[in-house]
Parts: C-alpha cells; structure tokens; sequence
C-alpha cells in the first residue's frame, strides 16, 4: 500500500503512471525541503535526478513521504491554487503584480508615461510568474495591465487632440499681406 503525498492509499494508484506536471510538483517539494535545510545538497541532487526518472506515483512516493506536509492534495480536494509548492505556508503574492496595480493607479494622478510603461511591463511579467509559481496575485496583475493600457490609450488619444487643434488653428489663422 502507497502511503506517500500522491497515493490515495490504493495500490492501484501506487502503479498509475505520472506525467511530467507530477514529477516537476516533486521536484518543487524536494527544492522546498532543501531551502528549509532538511536535505543536504547531495540528497536533494540525488532525489531529484530519482524523480525525473520516475515512472509511477511509487517511485515519487518514495521520495517524498519523509518530507513534512509532503505533496498536493488528494484528487478532488479544494486548495488555494500554488499552495503545494508552499506548503503549511501562505501562498505569496507576486511582487510585480502588487507592482503594476500601484503603477496603475498611480499614472492617473502624475506623470503618465513614467508610470504607464512600468503597469504594462510588470503585469505582463507577473502573470508569466504566476502562472509558473502558482503564486497569488494574478487579479492585481490584470488590473495593472487593464490600467496600464487604459492610461496609454488616453496619453495617445489626448497626443491626437492636441494635434488636431494646432493644425486646426494653423490652418484658420490669418495670413499677413
């Protein structure tokens, strides 16, 4: 019987095959056990060179089930999205998505373009990170953006109205003789 973070306690699930999403989630296990100093440098080399290696939940289980708070939910368990990557810890938020929601905000109460640039850039960075990290914050990453991109379309359309009235009163002024 499979006691491990991925076993649901069945040995058929023990000989199910994993896919490359459950070695990598292994792997993000070993590196945290590591960072925390439960493993030294060799250990952690040589667990994670296993699990790459690995071709069922077994082999994983083997190499996580002496690690605390070890491995992802069950199949069907709600958790907060990224949480396996830290577990018994909250989930971080991403520091460029808090980044680009301030700019956001702020680029409508200064300079536009010092702040519009940097909610654009940031947020498009920040929803790559969360999407690989599983961090939180993917909401204020999309406002950053949305706000960003708002800014810059109104820096563009009032570029455009000012250009407009000075052809405008260039063409209507009067000509000297």
């Amino acid at each position: 019987m499979t006691i491990g973070p991925y076993g649901s306690g069945g040995e058929d699930r023990a000989q199910l095959r994993v896919s490359s999403l459950d070695r990598d989630r292994a792997i993000d296990l070993l590196q945290g056990a590591f960072s925390f100093g439960r493993m030294t440098k060799e250990e952690y080399d040589s667990r994670s060179a296993r699990a790459l290696e690995a071709q069922t939940f077994a082999d994983l289980d083997t190499l996580v089930v002496d690690l605390p708070a070890a491995g992802p939910p069950y199949p069907g368990t709600a958790q907060q999205p990224g949480a396996w990557a830290y577990p018994g810890r909250v989930v971080p938020t991403n520091a460029l998505a808090i980044t680009s929601m301030v700019c956001g905000i702020v680029q409508f109460f200064g300079p536009w373009l010092l702040a519009t640039i940097p909610a654009i850039v940031c947020g498009h960075i920040a929803r790559r990170q969360i999407r690989q990290t599983g961090e939180q914050g993917a909401g204020m990453a999309l406002a950053g953006l949305i706000l960003g991109w708002a800014g810059a379309a109104l820096t563009v359309i009032f570029v455009l109205v000012i250009v407009i009235v000075v052809i405008a009163a260039s063409s209507h002024s009067p000509t000297t003789p």
